[in-house]
């Protein structure tokens, strides 16, 4: 009798929303960040809490950030004000460096997660120009991102809520990932064109499958996988074509510990 071995699969994150603390949770915190002299803002927290129970889990490839980094970008993105592009765009990466360097020192080789360029829902009063604003926009996102790497972050997720050709193009690169939690079909389409790896739920798993022999796919990551999904991935990819991912939009505390346990197979 031939006994199957259970046998693991890598884990990697995209990020993260932690729920907005109450008043007294985050004066608590505040406080003992004046004590250690650490800067402190609610950005700042979020992406303590984002990260803290990715690393309690073990997941192998942790990434801190989420669509709440979007006040963040906007602070540090000179030119642009309430929205609007009112001037010639400049990149201040002051508050992001800053950010960078904390995540760094609670984990070497952690990822950060950004909204992507779309979901910054910013109009153009100064270009007159529809690409010459999504460039300029590209220009402050390479800026930002090389900054961040320049300190220890090893990439970047980009969250999406549609593929849009035009950013993937601009900004598609080896560490950088785009990430849709809910695409269409034509989403995946899009994001397959411009990537060799892509982030999947169970019920678009089959899609991308069906998609594989018309792309140079190399890598699928099931995010919230569950048996099923993983045997059916299995049946068509290697296993270390397959990785378990995971992105945590409601309570945290046990949802990465659930998904490093899920990150397995019988073979």
């Amino acid at each position: 009798m031939i006994h199957k071995k259970k046998r693991q699969l890598p884990t990697r994150a995209f990020g993260a929303e932690p729920d907005v603390p109450d008043v007294p949770a985050l004066s608590g915190w505040v406080a003992k960040r004046r004590e250690t002299g650490g800067e402190s803002d609610i950005t700042t927290y979020l992406l303590e809490e984002a990260l803290a129970p990715q690393l309690d889990a073990g997941i192998i490839v942790p990434c801190s950030g989420g669509k709440f980094y979007k006040s963040r970008l906007l602070a540090s993105f000179a030119g642009i004000e309430e929205g609007v592009i009112r001037g010639e765009t400049e990149l201040s990466d002051s508050a992001i460096v800053a950010d960078s360097v904390e995540l760094v020192l609670r984990k070497k080789g952690v990822w950060c997660a950004l909204p992507a360029p779309h979901l910054l829902s910013l109009t153009d009063e100064y270009y007159g120009d529809e690409e010459e604003a999504e460039g300029a926009v590209a220009d402050l996102y390479r800026g930002a991102m090389r900054a961040m790497r320049d300190a220890g972050i090893a990439g970047h997720v980009l969250i999406c809520e549609r593929a849009e050709g035009a950013e993937l193009e601009a900004l598609s690169r080896r560490n950088v990932l785009f990430f849709h939690p809910a695409p269409e079909q034509s989403d995946l389409e899009v994001l397959l064109e411009h990537q060799r790896r892509i982030a999947v739920n169970g019920e678009q798993l089959q899609i991308v499958l069906d998609l594989s022999g018309e792309y140079d796919l190399r890598q699928i990551i099931i995010v919230d996988a569950d048996s099923g999904s993983i045997a059916l991935a299995l049946s068509h990819l290697d296993p270390d074509q397959v990785v378990i991912g995971g992105y945590c939009t409601s309570s945290c505390d046990t949802y990465w510990k659930d998904l490093s346990e899920s990150a397995h197979y019988m073979s």
